[in-house]
């Protein structure tokens, strides 16, 4: 289990005021893998939060296996995070993978409550102080904005996204796709992240639906472009899935997702027969051909 605050020197006496202000301070932790294009865009967005004045916020870009300018792009918003007087740390690690980046980026952290952001992500700015609020607990919680998905360039992109924001995990429940956040509390319920595909999915079913907490501040997180990076993620995500209820069964008992029934699927495809289609194929697809898992990057 990774420590969540630092410790007084003399373990009889009382943290100082700079550890007490650490250990009720928001980390951020960002996994980057080959991210030039996005970074930039995700920590300008950071760095605008709405934040209460006094809270302490770190946040840490753990850039893995890039080749690209990722590194250099997010080091260059360090005097934007001093002028408010966030800690902005650039980790530059040589292998790449998202989970030895989560790992090696809640090490860094300091703060007690922890966000885990996608590189692609964009932040609204109410977001973060929202969910700070919503962790203001003793007891284990989860926390999430609403989901937002950009209108995509391509035909079969945008013709995905309008059947997908209509099944059962995207209207129900708290997905945490792409961002979510814990308490101290919560991030006691597990130690290192363990190699898996779904990190979020892990994360979440690791909390009973109670204790999953949706704010009403959203996040935009865009799907990739094109039916062939379509059916990649898809497969990643389904393989995902089936990752964690064979390999951590005690967990599915926290999966609250509703049953997609066949009326409503019908429903739905009447209203919007292309974005059926597209949607059913890709499933399709991805279930009657083989394909190898690449990597992690979300398809681009």
């Amino acid at each position: 289990m990774i420590p969540h605050a630092p410790l007084p020197a003399d373990p009889d006496a009382a943290p100082d005021a700079g550890a007490r202000r650490a250990a009720r301070g928001l980390s951020v932790i960002v996994p980057a893998s080959n991210e030039e294009a996005h970074i930039g865009r995700c920590l300008a967005a950071l760095v605008e939060s709405a934040m209460p004045l006094d809270l302490p916020v770190d946040v840490v870009v753990a850039a893995n296996g890039c080749r690209d300018r990722t590194v250099e792009r997010a080091q260059g918003f360090a005097p934007r995070f001093e002028a408010r007087d966030w800690r902005l740390t650039v980790l530059d690690l040589a292998a790449p993978g998202k989970i030895g980046a989560l790992n090696a980026g809640d090490t860094a952290a300091r703060g007690a409550l922890r966000a885990y952001l996608d590189a692609d992500v964009k932040v609204s700015k109410p977001l973060l102080g929202q969910i700070v609020t919503a962790l203001n607990r003793d007891t284990p919680a989860f926390a999430s904005g609403r989901v937002r998905i950009p209108r995509p360039a391509s035909t079969a992109s945008r013709a995905y996204r309008r059947f997908y924001l209509t099944v059962p995990f995207m209207t129900h429940g708290v997905p945490g796709c792409g961002f979510f956040a814990v308490n101290a509390a919560g991030r006691a319920r597990w130690g290192s992240f363990p190699d898996v595909i779904a990190d979020d999915i892990f994360v979440r079913l690791n909390f009973a639906p109670h204790e999953r907490i949706g704010v009403p501040a959203g996040y935009e997180w865009p799907l990739v472009e094109g039916w062939s990076n379509l059916v990649r993620v898809r497969r990643r995500q389904d393989a995902g899935v089936a990752e964690i209820a064979r390999r951590f069964p005690d967990l599915m008992r926290n999966e609250d997702k509703p049953s997609f029934g066949a009326g409503a699927i019908l429903q739905r495809a009447a209203a919007d027969p292309m974005a059926f289609a597209v949607y059913a194929g890709v499933a399709a697809t991805v279930r009657l051909t083989p394909g190898r898992l690449r990597g992690w990057s979300r398809g681009r």
